[in-house]
């Protein structure tokens, strides 16, 4: 595992080396490339200006902001490289907070954080102890490709978990998704539908989490490899049909309740 970025974990006088790896594996996530059927020769692309439709090199093309309805200024990478912010290669940290305060909608990525060094060790050990003894989590700053983002650095074991966090500003208002309205909710039909939750509880780690889509390309994949006849079966469910919500909560019921003594 190589590590995205090295510096320190900052907090008052308190200065922890640290480095941080990316927690997502992407290597095995599918790709396709698109072919020309005639040859299966990979395709290019050529840009081109809807305006006078000229085809574009890379020196042709430069940034614009649309601050009005077809109306562009142009930033030069000049204008943007005046903006960077000089890395301190440090994470400064500004407050601790607790993780429940963080809504889900903040998360965008995820990084592990361990000590760099023999020396770092201790130090690392006792924030990470602390922040795991006061179930806070510490917001900071780290600047990363040129752009500073916020984040909030959670212990996990013996370790850091690193998430980088959305601004306010990217995340749309719940109150504006249409068809949202608090309607009464009959209390026999909210007591069955507890029921059904409880039946269909689990511990997290017992979900089933495998990536049917990604077994069955691959395994379509090597069957064309082989030279095999792929035979295409319509996995398309019917409508069911309409019955009355309490004898649809009662069976569901029923149904988890002879698969969890299966199960047994």
């Amino acid at each position: 595992m190589r590590s995205v970025w090295k510096g320190h974990i900052r907090f008052s006088l308190v200065t922890i080396p640290i480095q941080i790896f990316n927690a997502v594996e992407t290597n095995k996530n599918i790709k396709f490339n698109q072919l020309h059927r005639g040859d299966l020769g990979r395709v290019s692309y050529q840009k081109t200006c809807k305006s006078c439709e000229s085809i574009l090199s890379k020196k042709d093309i430069v940034k614009g902001f649309e601050y009005e309805p077809d109306q562009y200024v142009v930033i030069e990478p000049e204008d943007l490289n005046s903006l960077k912010l000089k890395s301190t290669r440090a994470i400064d940290i500004e407050a601790f907070v607790d993780v429940d305060e963080v809504h889900p909608s903040r998360f965008e990525a995820v990084y592990y954080v361990a000590p760099n060094g023999e020396v770092a060790q201790k130090t690392f050990n006792l924030f990470n102890e602390t922040l795991k003894k006061t179930g806070k989590a510490g917001v900071g700053r780290i600047i990363l490709r040129d752009r500073e983002d916020v984040v909030l650095l959670v212990a996990e074991g013996e370790a850091i978990i690193m998430y980088k966090l959305r601004y306010p500003y990217e995340i749309r208002s719940i109150n504006d998704v249409p068809g949202i309205e608090n309607e009464k909710i009959e209390k026999a039909q909210l007591d069955l539908a507890i029921n059904l939750v409880t039946a269909f509880t689990k511990k997290f780690e017992e979900v089933d989490f495998t990536d049917r889509y990604r077994d069955a390309v691959m395994e379509l994949v090597q069957e064309k490899i082989d030279g095999k006849e792929v035979v295409h079966v319509s996995d398309e469910e019917e409508a069911g049909e309409v019955v009355d919500i309490m004898d649809a909560l009662k069976a569901s019921i029923e149904k988890a309740k002879g698969s969890q003594k299966q199960a047994g």
